[in-house]
């Protein structure tokens, strides 16, 4: 079902660049060199990001390397493909005719990092299938979202804080409620990682680390504002990762350090700087914000997401909520602050003339968080459906249900082996 399901948007894409022969590719000269020397170096660093540190980053599951890999580069195609043709659709609409860019190249791109994100609080219990009606039904609800809150309400997000990390973290919480309900999953043991598996995760985290400044920057305005978003990216992150260390060897009682910490604590104030990264601030107020949030990323593994899955029974597999929803509110409330402080000459900050209020903020973060937790419950209930059938539960977190794996380790056990214990957050 997966196989035909792919085959036909594919298939659909072809349809619409055969069936609209006006589209138009070719740009002035000076506007082509622009984008291309411009957009196109980091938007090769963004390609680095979503199809190898964040494939690498799921792989703590052992035995499901293959899947993730797999998965995260279909739906990152899928979703790009299904982005592209809705940009084309509503530009035909209004313009008559359909536009083809490096920026809309790089626009369709971002819709599909919520899908990519939105997975992980379902990773390894869900089939291809449902992974990819959750991509066709979140990409235009993220259009959507996008437009009310950066279009509607003027609100100041440049690196994607709030239209990306906090609708993507809570439209796949929607759906992961949604679709386990009041069931509580069992642990298995295929989930549990290994230092191999931690290790591989490991990778992607700092491929994502080196990277990430390109992702906040890549839309700046070329000069002052977007020096100051790869500054301030910089130094956010640089203090995430040295707060996550520290803080992860004091939450222990023997003093070491979880892999799970560092492979998401380390990227945390990457989030958060999103919206408040080309603004003119002091270099302390970065390194606060970076730290504050590793702290909130790792204070969240170790207390709230075992509280939401005891309480609300809500299944998180990756911990999207303390690396992108916790992160992604503080920075909300941060871009918030930064404009109640500002100074009424406000050019330095690169405020927008259609928003740049403190309320604005706030009610961006709401429409966000709860436009898509509704859409995820939705989405949710429709993965339901009886021709969407999730993998059985001794396959779940198996390559060996998509691939053909021969050389299994012996030393991991079997399906048969399951036990209820709180989920292993990463």
């Amino acid at each position: 079902v997966g196989f035909f399901f792919s085959l036909i948007s594919f298939l659909s894409f072809l349809f619409f660049f055969f069936f609209f022969p006006d589209i138009s590719l070719a740009e002035d000269a000076n506007s082509v060199a622009n984008q291309l020397y411009s957009i196109f170096p980091f938007f090769q660093d963004i390609q680095v990001m979503l199809v190898v540190g964040l494939g690498l980053l799921l792989t703590f599951l052992p035995r499901y390397g293959l899947s993730v890999l797999t998965h995260n580069f279909l739906l990152l195609n899928f979703s790009m493909q299904w982005a592209l043709l809705l940009q084309g659709l509503v530009h035909h609409v209004h313009h008559g005719q359909v536009h083809l860019g490096l920026r809309n190249i790089l626009t369709a791109e971002f819709a599909a990092v919520t899908v990519l994100i939105s997975t992980g609080a379902i990773l390894g219990r869900t089939s291809p299938c449902q992974l990819l009606v959750m991509a066709a039904c979140e990409i235009p609800i993220y259009f959507a979202s996008e437009w009310a809150i950066i279009t509607h309400l003027g609100v100041l997000d440049v690196g994607g804080t709030i239209t990306i990390h906090v609708f993507s973290c809570y439209f796949g919480l929607g759906v992961s409620k949604a679709l386990f309900r009041a069931a509580q999953q069992p642990v298995h043991p295929k989930e549990t990682p290994t230092p191999r598996s931690d290790l591989m995760s490991l990778i992607g985290t700092l491929i994502l680390w080196v990277f990430w400044p390109s992702f906040v920057a890549v839309l700046c305005q070329p000069g002052d504002a977007q020096h100051r978003a790869i500054l301030n990216t910089l130094l956010a992150m640089s203090a995430s990762a040295v707060t996550t260390v520290v803080a992860s060897s004091l939450m222990d009682r023997d003093g070491k350090l979880s892999p799970g910490h560092l492979q998401n604590g380390s990227l945390a104030g990457g989030v958060a700087i999103g919206t408040v990264a080309d603004m003119a601030m002091p270099p302390v107020a970065a390194v606060a914000l970076g730290s504050l949030s590793a702290m909130m990323c790792l204070l969240g593994f170790k207390f709230l997401t075992p509280f939401l899955l005891r309480k609300l029974v809500l299944q998180d597999q990756c911990g999207i909520h303390n690396l992108h929803g916790l992160p992604g509110i503080l920075g909300a409330a941060a871009s918030a602050v930064a404009i109640l402080v500002a100074p009424d000459d406000t050019a330095g900050y690169h405020l927008s003339p259609t928003g740049g209020n403190a309320l604005c903020q706030v009610l961006g973060l709401a429409v966000a968080a709860g436009g898509s937790l509704l859409a995820g419950l939705l989405t949710g209930a429709a993965l339901q459906a009886p021709c969407l059938a999730p993998p059985p539960q001794r396959l779940c977190f198996d390559d060996s249900l998509y691939f053909k794996v021969q050389d299994e380790d012996p030393s991991i056990p079997s399906h048969n082996m399951l036990r209820v214990s709180p989920l292993h957050g990463h």
